[in-house]
Order: C-alpha cells, then structure tokens, then sequence
C-alpha cells in the first residue's frame, strides 16, 4: 500500500479518538498538472497525472444524524448535523466535506451521521489538490457507508459541486478527474468537453521534480475567479464575432484570436490567450509524448509557464525563478507552475539519472535568490483513488 505509514497513523487517531475502529477508509491521490492551465472549464485538454502523495479518509456510522468531523493533523473536531447545507465560516477546511455530503444528500437521502477523520502528505498550498484529495477520498468513503454506486465521473462532478458552492473556488474538474483516473507510471489526457479520459505512459527517460515554494496559494482569495470571468467575457465576445459557434474559448484558435481581439479590454485578451494557445500546447505535447520526444514535451512545459508569466498573470517570482533555474539545469527537460498559480508549486520534467543533481541544483537557486530553501520532492505518476478499506 501507498502512504502506509500515513494509513498505520490514521488508523490509531481515529481509535484513539472515537474509541473504535473505522467501517471504511478510503485514500484519493494529489494531482500535478503536466501541462494544461486553466483549460479545464474553458472546455479544452489537459496532461496531468495522480501522484504519490495523497489523503486518507476514515468514517463509520452513527446511530442518530449527528456528524463528527476531525482534522487528523490538527486533531480538531468540527461538528454539524448530516443534513447541514451551508458552509461554515470557521474550520473551512470542513466545507469540503460537507459539501460532498451535500453532493451525496441531493442523489439519495442520507441514512445517518457519521464519525470521520482524515489525514495525508499533502502540502497544504502547494498547488497539487489537497482539496480535491479531501473530497475524493471522503466522497468514496462516505458512499461506501452509505451503500451507494457512483460513478466516477459524477464524483468528479460532486467534489466540483463541493469546489463551488461551499469553498467559493469557480474550479473546474481537473483536480478531481486527476485523482480518480490515475494510474501508475502513467499521465492523464481529459478532453474536458466530452470527458474522454486515457492514461498513457509516460516512459523510463523521465519523472518530475515537485518544488514547493510555500509562497502563498490561497485560490479562495478571488484571483481564480476573476480570471475565470475574464475568459467567460471574451468567450462572449469571440461568439458575436466570429462566423461559427464558440461555446467555450476552446473553439478559438490562437489566428482567430489575433485578427478578432480587437473590441476586447487589453487584459481579458490576454486572459484569452492563455486557455487558447494552452489548447494547442497541450495538443502537441500528446504528440511529442506519443512518438518519445520529451525534449519537444518539456519545451512545451516551459512555453505553457510563460504563458502563464505574461498573459494569464497568475505566476509569481517564486515560481518565475524556480522556472527560470530549471531552464540552465542539465538533464532538466521543461517547468512550469502547476495548478491554479498565484503560489504553490513548480513540476519539473527531468531524466530520472538526473533527479537527484538537478533537485539539489534547484534548490540552492531558490535559495540563493530568496534566502531560505524549497522543497523538492520526487513525483512518481501514482494509481487512483479507491476504497482501501471495508467491512
């Protein structure tokens, strides 16, 4: 078992906490974005993958509707009864779970309360999806004690649900999508218009670097959402003017953008032009990948980050420098930020003869820049969520 350390410590906090043991435990993984940048709920492709860091969710059942939420690092407790539908305004890191309860209540009624606890390796704020970690791993685990069947693409869709309307993040399903579709050693290719998904492999001449600059990631402050508006008003725009149907900005290409953006603020067209050359990267980078042309994958990886340097404007000089380091790095073969930006993470794409060399060189290039170290950790494509633990 992945993260088996991680399950042994749940397991004891939760016996040591309600006194018995779990009915259920499931575990959904953390994600990296290989290259796709808010392109998920512009309709268009992402590469991304599961990976070896994730979060464990134990529950059992109770006789009455009351809940018993605990944080397991923190080893608070949230209460609140099943059939709670707002979120809170404290503890919000509860929000995501009653907001999947919430998914759940609305497809069948909810039978009773629970006793949960969850707990993982995840860096919070790091841009790899604790959240939808949390969401995924509960959702599976509150299903199975409730007897339900879900699919795993109406999951998806109640950890987004979950997202919107008890986090406040307007997100689309890449996180959630990620950590239910993985495999091992293999990426995550979504058309997230008809949500086809295939796993292909990534291959033995590579792996990725997670560098985590714990510069602040806080998505819930707006910036997310005010960049989503941005690509709905130009989404708007190209549908007036061009002469074939737009339904989302992936049905603009990067020429129709150039001869059509007049009429657009100079910002919102530079937000567009991030999901729409975004489009066609993570296209080519299917077909680099396809016939083993890493180098050609990673320079796609680098071009996706300067994209999001100059005209999404959702990087930051943490991630700017660690991009930048990476470029002049020998056996590094592309970077970029991954996930929704404004801090957090960069995945670095190196032979894996090289992690070891060229983790240690970014590292020190971080440093030396903001006088304290980043985390650097090795990033295996990792299986899915599912259930570890029943009856």
């Amino acid at each position: 078992m992945k993260n088996k350390a991680i399950y042994d410590e749940l397991l004891r906090r939760y016996r040591a906490h309600f006194n018995r043991d779990p009915e259920v435990v499931a575990y959904a993984p953390g994600r990296i974005e290989v290259i796709g940048n808010h392109t998920d709920y512009n309709e268009g492709f992402v590469c991304s993958a599961a990976i070896n860091f994730g979060t464990f969710f134990a529950a059992a059942r109770r006789d009455t509707g009351a809940c018993r939420l605990v944080a397991g690092d923190l080893m608070k407790e949230v209460a609140f009864d099943a059939s709670c539908a707002a979120p809170s305004t404290g503890d919000t890191w509860s929000n995501y779970v009653k907001g999947v309860l919430a998914g759940l209540r609305e497809r069948a009624a909810v039978p009773c309360g629970f006793d949960g606890l969850f707990l993982g390796n995840i860096p919070l704020g790091a841009g790899l999806s604790s959240s939808a970690a949390l969401e995924i791993s509960s959702g599976l685990a509150l299903a199975r004690l409730y007897g339900r069947t879900i699919d795993r693409l109406d999951l998806a869709k109640i950890g987004q649900a979950a997202e919107h309307r008890f986090a406040g993040v307007k997100c689309g399903l890449l996180d959630q999508i990620s950590s239910l579709f993985g495999a091992e050693e293999m990426l995550v290719e979504t058309d997230f218009r008809t949500f086809a998904v295939k796993n292909v492999p990534l291959g033995e001449d590579a792996c990725f670097l997670m560098c985590n600059t714990h510069a602040r990631h806080a998505l819930v402050d707006g910036e997310y959402n005010r960049r989503r508006a941005a690509c709905e008003e130009a989404r708007d725009h190209f549908a007036r003017v061009l002469p074939h149907p737009v339904r989302a900005l992936r049905d603009v290409s990067m020429e129709e953008w150039r001869t059509h953006r007049c009429g657009l603020d100079d910002g919102v067209a530079r937000r567009a032009a991030h999901p729409i050359g975004e489009n066609e990267r993570v296209l080519a980078a299917a077909d680099a990948l396809a016939t083993g042309d890493l180098v050609r994958f990673g320079q796609l990886m680098f071009e996706s980050h300067e994209s999001s340097r100059v005209n999404f404007e959702n990087s930051c000089p943490e991630l700017d420098c660690l991009v930048a380091a990476a470029r002049k790095i020998p056996g590094v073969m592309g970077a970029r930020l991954s996930g929704g930006g404004f801090g957090g993470s960069v995945v670095v794409l190196v032979h894996p003869r090289d992690a070891e060399t060229a983790g240690a060189a970014l590292a020190n290039a971080y440093a030396a820049a903001f006088g304290k170290p980043c985390d650097v950790r090795l990033i295996r494509p990792s299986a899915g969520a599912s259930v570890v633990r029943a009856g």
